[in-house]
């Protein structure tokens, strides 16, 4: 049966992104009247936090979560789940600050979870989708989703894509406070307990551009945290399945 979307709420964490944020929350916006944008941001230092102090003030569909310091992607999404599932939103988005997901993809997102419970936006779900990316990091991206789907036997293309959209009842199942990781390891995390608990999770083909503005954040122990939660996960994935408590809610 179709569950029809009644509110949404994207999340977009935020560490100075001050040539993006007016940009991509007015763009979100844009594409459906029914979103709500929340930004958690870890005390930026480049004018991001004052321009969303400004955006919370002047538009009623503007919330924010002001961290006292650089706390973390994961944690910061976390919090940000916390906020929609206190708030009783249908859907939450995770979304990036900087472009590189498109904000017009987001209709195609509320139609999909009409029927499932996850929706990922896939770089890897047709071929590969990602523009401006050095063939090094496209090589280790790609390589490192089919290591992660490997181990944690979770049969998702893009399992450290950032662009997703969750049913608010996989994130009340879901006990975040197991997500330990921050960076990639974190979207693995998310998705492999969601996958444990049997919910419904479909990707859907997204191209990925490479910010337009700012400085990545990626870094070696973001990688390496993403390297050793992928073998956490799948002597995981082998316990459960030796219990027979994969599936179950």
């Amino acid at each position: 049966m179709r569950r029809e979307v009644k509110k949404g709420l994207v999340i977009i964490p935020t560490y100075n992104e001050i040539e993006n944020i007016e940009a991509i929350v007015k763009e979100v916006l844009s594409v459906s009247p029914i979103l709500d944008v929340l930004i958690v941001d870890d005390n930026s230092t480049d004018g991001t936090k004052e321009k969303i102090m400004e955006m919370e003030e002047t538009n009623p569909r503007v919330f924010a979560l002001h961290r006292p310091k650089k706390m973390g992607l994961g944690s910061a999404y976390v919090e940000g789940f916390k906020y929609a599932i206190e708030r009783e939103y249908d859907v939450v988005f995770e979304m990036d600050a900087d472009f590189s997901h498109n904000p017009q993809d987001i209709p195609r997102f509320l139609e999909a979870i009409k029927d499932v419970d996850e929706v990922v936006g896939s770089r890897y779900k047709s071929g590969v989708s990602v523009v401006n990316w050095p063939m090094s990091r496209l090589l280790l991206s790609w390589l490192a989703n089919v290591y992660a789907k490997w181990v944690t036997g979770v049969p998702v293309a893009d399992l450290t894509g950032g662009f997703k959209c969750y049913r608010r009842e996989v994130l009340e199942t879901v006990d975040l406070s197991k997500i330990t990781a921050d960076g990639y390891g974190f979207q693995i995390e998310i998705t492999f307990w969601a996958y444990m608990h049997g919910f419904k999770i479909v990707e859907i083909p997204i191209v990925f551009v490479d910010r337009r503005s700012g400085q990545s954040k990626m870094s070696k122990s973001i990688i390496w945290e993403a390297f050793w939660v992928v073998w956490k996960l799948g002597f995981t994935h082998l316990w459960y399945w030796i219990t027979g408590r994969v599936g179950k809610r």
